[in-house]
């Protein structure tokens, strides 16, 4: 579940619980609503994490006398120093 996912059930669970005041019988449009916001926020939460803890590489083009090879490095990685 994506950022725009986890919105968009925030969004319809808001609404079930606090703008829809019509009953059925048998559903409860308010826990539904609530079940979706959790459901939502805990989405929210885990593609946050993810997002920021996904490891970024660049590319660096190195090699002696033009000899080209391709090495993938994380960024400020303390083997390697800073380029």
């Amino acid at each position: 579940m994506r950022l725009g996912a986890s919105l968009f059930l925030i969004a319809v669970g808001a609404i079930l619980k606090f703008a829809i005041t019509k009953h059925f019988n048998g559903i409860n449009l308010g826990t539904i609503g609530v079940i979706l916001m959790v459901i939502g926020a805990a989405g929210l939460l885990i593609s946050l994490v993810w997002m920021s803890t996904r490891r970024r590489t660049d590319v660096i083009q190195r090699g002696p006398g033009g000899a080209v090879g391709t090495t993938y490095v994380t960024p400020n990685d303390p083997i390697d120093g800073p380029y």
